[in-house]
């Protein structure tokens, strides 16, 4: 997969992606992101975390609500419409390059 583009980073999209199946805390943001990615994408804490801030100072996500869990705080997450249209527009714009080969492969053969 492409690297990102200078709106979004291969982890920020995979943020965005998992978010998009509703409000996630981190721990689930990390094991939805790793399941998506086949295991290949699997940020730290420390570096969700910066993903997450990045993306909240963007409006692409938003905090959700707060809850405290055995004497934990959570914090969910969840997108808006700014970074579903930013998700939305970087899977058009990797299914439009992976075309370039694509559409080519025959005549490779």
């Amino acid at each position: 997969m492409p690297r990102g583009t200078s709106e979004v980073s291969e982890p920020m999209y995979f943020v965005l992606t998992i978010l998009l199946d509703g409000p996630m805390h981190g721990h689930a943001i990390i094991k939805g992101i790793g399941e998506l990615s086949g295991g290949r994408v699997r940020p730290a804490v420390g570096t969700l975390y910066g993903i997450l801030e990045r993306l909240c100072e963007r409006g692409m996500i938003m905090v959700d609500r707060e809850e405290t869990v055995s004497g934990r705080s959570r914090r969910y997450f969840r997108i808006t419409d700014g970074g579903h249209a930013v998700v939305l527009a970087e899977a058009r714009r990797m299914q439009e390059v992976a075309a370039l080969v694509t559409n080519r492969a025959p005549r490779l053969a």
